[in-house]
């Protein structure tokens, strides 16, 4: 069951739902220097809806990412799909989880693990363009998101 403060932060939260993958895909392909595609990451970042305090644990945080990040999820049990919330302390992070969350959030158990996220990344030339301990701190992301999908599956 959703804590009733978290319900209101997954409420808020339309990356994935109203901002999809394909918004991203279409306004990555017109930016053409990096410096706007940061620019764009970090907007997308601006996007998150936050986290309550109380969820930013031990049991939440990513492990392998430079900043420090946060991931909660809740099962709908209407709709069988993972809604999750992501949250950093710092805005290039904020923005890369904002670009996992559009691929993953609001998404089933399935879709989640069907999804070739490392095409998806490499489509968007985004892991050339980071740090390896940033790149590191994505795939950690990734792998706690798969992971909280394949307990449903």
């Amino acid at each position: 069951m959703t804590v009733p403060a978290r319900a209101e932060y997954f409420a808020r939260n339309n990356l994935g739902i109203t901002t999809t993958l394909d918004d991203v895909r279409e306004t990555m392909s017109f930016l053409d220097d990096w410096e706007d595609r940061y620019s764009y990451i970090i907007d997308l970042g601006k996007q998150l809806p936050g986290m309550p305090d109380a969820d930013k644990t031990e049991e939440n945080f990513i492990h392998g990412c430079q900043s420090q990040v946060w991931i909660v999820h809740e099962l709908d049990p209407e709709t069988g799909k993972i809604l999750l919330l992501v949250e950093s302390d710092a805005l290039i992070v904020k923005g890369l989880a904002a670009i996992v969350m559009v691929a993953f959030n609001a998404r089933t158990p399935q879709e989640i693990l069907d999804l070739d996220i490392d095409a998806v990344f490499a489509e968007l030339d985004l892991l050339r363009h980071l740090s390896p301990t940033r790149g590191n701190g994505l795939r950690s992301m990734v792998r706690r998101i798969r992971s909280l999908a394949e307990r449903y599956v």
